[in-house]
């Protein structure tokens, strides 16, 4: 067990494409702060992987990775109980991701549905870098550098942490003479170096946004490319405008019709974020009954997300006004990650014999 005083480690983490809204707090942030004094937490923001459709925008991309730390930090991630760090200042994950990428077949990568969406949803066609499909193992990499027992993730996110289970069970088995038959719980006790990760979802396995279902009829998920969002960051006059503005029943025309509570953004959200689930059960009975307006409800969700985010809000102001602060965290989030992903990548070429000078001695509890 890799730990720290006597705590199990976690890894997760979120690639930087902007501002970390509802859909990641729910999916997995909140998570992450309730668990910081159980868990040794380690929490990566994956710039590397930014770059797969984003190589055209560095500045983009550094001005990202500020953005989601400010949020981690606002959200109550704290630096003195958890690691926070920078992908691309851990040299020992790209060396570890080449040589992983020799024990994932190509095919098992263009089976993964991320890939497979993604390439969709983004247009991408044939027209994309051989760093895109890197992907799904620059991420198993992440993960298995810091040899974790559980990761926090959003639902979209399991098909990568499959492959990285299925990864660290072939390395076990072909470097550290693991016996295939060994439960997946018993392959450190049976000598291996990586343990098979388990993901922990959060409550909302997938928040939906606040707009229109998409072609197919079905809602669409919470994102920012969609413009359905609702940030950590947004202030209590624009989460009223879209909360305002948000998708209820198309077929609700008056607010003495009847209105429909399944897949409906404003009763998601209010089962979702509503401490006082008794209103939300009163009201969706009225609702249905048409006894009850949208306005009436919008205006009672309004008030329960400025709870929510108000306060984080500004907590996050306060990193805005002092950028040098937060780079200061990243150092030393990423120093101490550091530290722990050489150990990792020391043990991992020494199980494949291909530690030539001996490099220094790591003591390796496990």
């Amino acid at each position: 067990m890799n730990t720290v005083l006597n705590k199990p480690r976690i890894l997760t983490g979120d690639t930087p494409t902007g501002k970390l809204h509802l859909g990641h707090w729910v999916g997995s942030v909140e998570n992450r702060v309730k668990l910081q004094d159980r868990y040794d937490c380690y929490f990566i923001i994956a710039n590397i992987q930014a770059f797969t459709t984003r190589a055209e925008r560095p500045e983009e991309m550094r001005d990202n990775v500020m953005q989601v730390a400010m949020d981690y930090l606002a959200s109550g991630i704290d630096p003195k109980r958890s690691t926070i760090f920078v992908q691309s200042e851990i040299p020992a994950i790209a060396e570890l991701t080449q040589f992983l990428s020799m024990l994932v077949p190509f095919p098992r990568i263009m089976r993964n549905p991320t890939i497979k969406d993604e390439i969709r949803d983004k247009g991408l066609g044939d027209n994309y870098p051989i760093g895109f499909l890197m992907y799904p193992v620059s991420n198993t990499a992440d993960i298995l550098t810091f040899r974790p027992e559980l990761v926090p993730v959003g639902e979209d996110q399991l098909p990568h942490l499959e492959l990285a289970r299925e990864t660290a069970r072939k390395f076990n088995q072909l470097y550290c003479a693991v016996d295939p038959q060994t439960k997946d719980e018993d392959y450190i006790k049976a000598g291996g170096l990586f343990p098979i990760i388990q993901p922990l979802l959060g409550r909302v396995k997938r928040l939906v946004g606040t707009g229109a279902p998409g072609k197919n009829g079905q809602l669409l998920k919470m994102s920012k490319s969609l413009n359905n969002a609702i940030f950590l960051s947004d202030d209590s006059d624009i989460i009223r405008k879209k909360v305002m503005e948000m998708y209820t029943d198309p077929k609700r025309i008056h607010k003495t019709d009847p209105g429909c509570v399944e897949n409906n953004p404003l009763w998601i959200f209010h089962e979702t974020f509503n401490p006082d689930q008794d209103w939300v059960k009163e009201a969706e009975a009225h609702y249905r009954k048409g006894q009850i307006g949208d306005v009436e409800c919008k205006k009672k969700l309004v008030d329960v997300l400025v709870a929510l985010i108000e306060p984080i809000r500004q907590r996050r102001l306060v990193f805005e006004k002092d950028p040098a602060q937060v780079i200061k965290i990243l150092k030393e989030g990423t120093e101490r990650a550091n530290a722990i992903a050489e150990e990792t990548l020391i043990l991992a070429k020494r199980a494949m014999q291909q530690d030539y000078f001996g490099k220094r001695q790591v003591k390796y509890n496990k």
